[in-house]
């Protein structure tokens, strides 16, 4: 059984950099044809995709944030985190991984993290 575990602040100023790390366990983050995203949901909002980082190190982001954003991964631990620059109010939300299991595309997941609450505020 696969198991994502999100971490990082609650709470970030504005302009300053957020960043969130994904613990992966009972699976490899190297696991041919997976791909590990995050997603956000901010309140009142639908979910959100903000990018993925392949089995391979490869990675995509949506054309929405990917001047702010960046994911990055650490083999040795399992583990993959966002960047999110220059964040604002409008970047506060829930925010989870999540698995795109081998030989799927975007929108179908197989598992999550429980999420994370992220809140920008002086």
């Amino acid at each position: 059984q696969v198991q994502l575990q999100e971490s990082g602040p609650g709470l970030v100023k504005p302009s300053q950099t957020l960043s969130l790390t994904c613990t992966v366990s009972g699976g490899s983050i190297t696991t041919s044809y997976t791909y590990w995203t995050w997603i956000r949901q901010p309140p009142g909002k639908g979910l959100e995709w903000m990018g993925a980082i392949a089995f391979s190190g490869g990675t995509d982001y949506s054309p929405s944030l990917k001047s702010r954003t960046s994911i990055s991964r650490d083999t040795s631990k399992n583990q993959f985190t966002l960047h999110l620059s220059s964040v604002t109010p409008e970047d506060t939300a829930v925010y989870y991984c999540a698995r795109i299991p081998p030989n799927y595309g975007l929108g179908t997941y197989d598992y999550w993290g429980q999420g994370t609450q992220v809140t920008v505020s002086s």
